[in-house]
């Protein structure tokens, strides 16, 4: 059909062509696709660097007709019957392609969608924004979707269109932000970001996608098109019976693991094992061991490997450094099927200054605050969310529920609440804003948590919320409708603390700081509390937890053994950090693995199996978990033996059929016929001794020991034990 150039360009002004030809333009739409104008159908096409544009028929191939170049940057057009099942042959310098056009497709996203993003309040953001493989009217592609409410312009780049941001401009979806294409024929695994011109019309550096579901192993930076194909679970049974072990009242023994460090292929250039080896390797050895969850520090995408995954920028997305997110998913099904539980450590508290991630992402502070006395962690160089924002807020909890639903994981672990709650936290006078109230609390934060637990409780019920909250903040654990902020669980970060400072004395001292290890009971139940000897106690110059023990080596081991007994004889799940399982000489580090070779000798294998036996001990003894987070199921025995540095605690199921003793001394001299009152008569029988000849001890045990009705501190009855240097022991009790 033969048209004049000035009516293919008709109704477009010169400055709307400069503007689509160098990459300004903030609606291509109505200058590209297909118009209308009098009795003609216009189609316009701009590809810069193409030689030629043909329309053809869709089913034959032919050509219906050829475009016309109407402008040297790129930009053609033809006239065309209104109704033809077409599409584009473009033929470049090296190649020929075939596609629909983009803008031939109308808007992508329901008014529903829009309202619910703007309004905070769409937690299935990585099903809305992103890239998503789907088809449109028929059309297999992926359509792509971004909130920069303050872009003059936003375009999708990738090696589709050879990273050119002329090339796939974006709709613009006022008045939420929300900017949204359809790229025909395009196929998972595609490698794209975001070209952003700001307010200002200045372009800024590419950006990944933030709701991206898959990217580039780091240090590369590009987001992935993610199937969409859901993955095949094998773990129904797991998920059927999981509100059982959502209770708490069981045991819970958590192996806390950081992937790329637990296990290295020193054959294959020290590289990280993937998820597959993982599932083969960690999965039954964290079963073996008698761990009811394993927790990953971070693994959602993060730039800097230093960071441990602590300044994450892809809160959708599993790490490209393992596998895909199918892999992960794989994983996850194995745990499940093994019999254990997975915790994902969740970062919402702060993010990394990379260019290409969150900061200044449309050009304005968007994500962060403005003013960076409320919006940047000095600690961290890091950029704080603004939980005031709904977007923000809608943002965070979709990828918390991204992580529980799509992957079946069973809890997230939140980091640094305590700097989410505070607005002081770590600042001097003058670097903070107060709250509208002058004070020091964070509220937007307080009502955030609140919140995310709410929705996340709601929707997936059976899944466990653990805060990381380092002060006395009241109602960690309590309903957000009693005034709590809605955790299922809280580490207790004052129990590690005043323990470990404890253990790390010579024995000669520890009568003078005996109540750092009584203290805690006195809030022991303020809150549903977890007793962690996580990653953070062993590193940054603060040495393996074999280190932190005094003595020489017999005696760092025995203090080790004791101190594992004594924990897991304490009310409080419990979470061990890898390598403490095997007294790694050494702390962490990230970039090696394990020492794994430790276990050549018998003092490092003996405690392997002496962890492996008190998990064994706790997941069959109701009288080892009713008093984790009841009170009724715990009283000291023995609390105020500053003298002999003894500790005796009972434990009690709930039914109170019978009692554990929990003894620990924590001296390196042995207590002959030590008597302590006991609830009950009878033969008691010694269940467990760190200082057994099989755990590297001196073979100081007990064994059966007969209960009189010779009355103690206000027990009925009481048994003569001996405690064996530097060593925990449980007995328990006749039914």
């Amino acid at each position: 059909m033969d048209i004049e150039r000035s009516d293919l360009l008709a109704g477009i002004g010169q400055d709307a062509i400069a503007a689509l030809t160098q990459g300004r333009h903030g609606d291509p739409f109505a200058v590209l696709g297909i118009h209308r104008h009098g009795v003609f159908t216009i189609v316009r096409i701009f590809m810069p660097g193409a030689d030629a544009v043909d329309i053809i028929d869709t089913a034959s191939g032919n050509v219906l007709t050829a475009c016309q170049l109407v402008h040297p940057a790129g930009l053609f057009a033809a006239a065309v019957a209104s109704k033809l099942d077409c599409c584009l042959r473009i033929k470049w310098p090296d190649a020929i392609q075939v596609t629909e056009d983009p803008y031939s497709f109308g808007p992508l996203l329901g008014e529903l969608d829009l309202h619910l993003i703007a309004e905070g309040t769409h937690y299935n953001l990585s099903r809305t924004l992103g890239a998503v493989a789907m088809e449109v009217d028929g059309i297999a592609g992926v359509r792509f979707a971004v909130w920069a409410p303050n872009a003059r312009r936003v375009s999708v780049v990738g090696d589709f269109n050879s990273w050119d941001g002329r090339r796939n401009p974006m709709r613009l979806r006022a008045p939420a932000g929300v900017w949204e294409i359809f790229i025909p024929r395009l196929t998972p695994g595609e490698r794209y970001k975001f070209e952003i011109v700001d307010a200002n019309g200045t372009c800024l550096p590419q950006k990944a996608d933030p709701v991206a579901r898959a990217s580039e192993a780091a240090p590369s930076t590009a987001s992935i098109v993610a199937s969409s194909t859901p993955f095949r679970w094998s773990d129904d049974t797991w998920l059927h019976t999981r509100q059982s072990r959502k209770s708490l009242e069981g045991a819970m023994s958590v192996y806390e693991v950081h992937v790329g460090s637990w296990l290295r292929n020193l054959q294959d250039g020290n590289r990280s094992f993937d998820w597959i080896e993982l599932s083969q390797r960690l999965v039954p050895y964290a079963r073996d061991m008698g761990f009811t969850h394993i927790e990953l520090l971070p693994i959602m995408e993060y730039p800097f490997g230093g960071s441990w995954g602590y300044q994450p920028l892809g809160l959708f997305a599993p790490t490209g450094r393992y596998g895909t997110p199918e892999d992960f998913a794989y994983f996850v099904d194995r745990c499940h099927g093994a019999g254990l539980g997975v915790i994902l450590d969740w970062v919402p508290a702060h993010f990394p200054t990379d260019v290409w991630g969150l900061s200044r992402f449309d050009g304005s502070a968007l994500y962060e605050h403005e003013d960076p006395r409320e919006g940047f962690h000095a600690d961290w160089n890091t950029l704080i969310y603004n939980l005031g924002r709904n977007e923000v807020k809608g943002f965070l909890i979709a990828s918390a529920l991204e992580w529980l639903e799509r992957y079946h994981v069973d809890g997230l672990r939140v980091d640094a609440v305590a700097s989410m709650l505070y607005r002081d936290y770590s600042r001097n006078e003058g670097e903070w804003v107060p709250n509208r109230y002058g004070g020091r609390e964070n509220l937007e934060a307080v009502e955030f948590l609140k919140h995310l637990n709410s929705i996340i409780h709601q929707r997936c019920p059976d899944a466990l919320m653990i805060a990381e909250e380092s002060t006395a903040w009241p109602g960690v654990t309590r309903p957000p409708e009693q005034g709590g902020l809605g955790f299922d669980i809280k580490w207790n970060m004052g129990w590690m603390h005043d323990s470990l400072t404890y253990m790390s004395k010579n024995p000669v001292y520890r009568r003078h700081h005996h109540d750092m290890m009584t203290f805690g009971m006195i809030y022991a139940y303020s809150e549903r509390f977890m007793l962690p000897l996580s990653h953070d106690e062993v590193v940054h110059g603060k040495g393996s937890l074999l280190a932190k023990m005094p003595g020489d080596d017999w005696q760092k081991f025995a203090n080790l053994r004791a101190y594992f007994a004594f924990m897991w004889g304490y009310p409080g799940k419990k979470l061990l950090f890898m390598g403490g399982e095997i007294a790694q000489p050494g702390e962490w580090q990230h970039d090696q693995s394990v020492t794994w070779d430790v276990l050549d000798q018998p003092r490092h294998a003996s405690m392997q199996r002496l962890v492996r036996d008190l998990n064994g001990i706790y997941g069959r003894e109701d009288a080892l978990q009713f008093g984790d987070l009841d009170p009724q199921g715990f009283e000291w025995a023995v609390v105020d033996d500053a003298a002999n540095s003894v500790f005796a605690m009972l434990r009690f199921p709930q039914d109170r059929s019978y009692s554990i003793l929990v003894v620990s001394n924590f001296t390196p001299v042995p207590r002959y016929d030590y008597r302590i009152g006991v609830p009950t008569e009878g033969i008691w029988v010694e269940e467990f001794n760190s200082d057994a000849p099989e755990y590297g001890g001196t073979g100081l045990v007990n064994g059966a020991v007969p209960a009189t009705s010779s009355s103690l501190n206000g027990r009925p009855a009481s048994l003569s034990l001996q405690l064996p240097p530097l060593a925990t022991i449980f007995v328990k009790s006749p039914r």
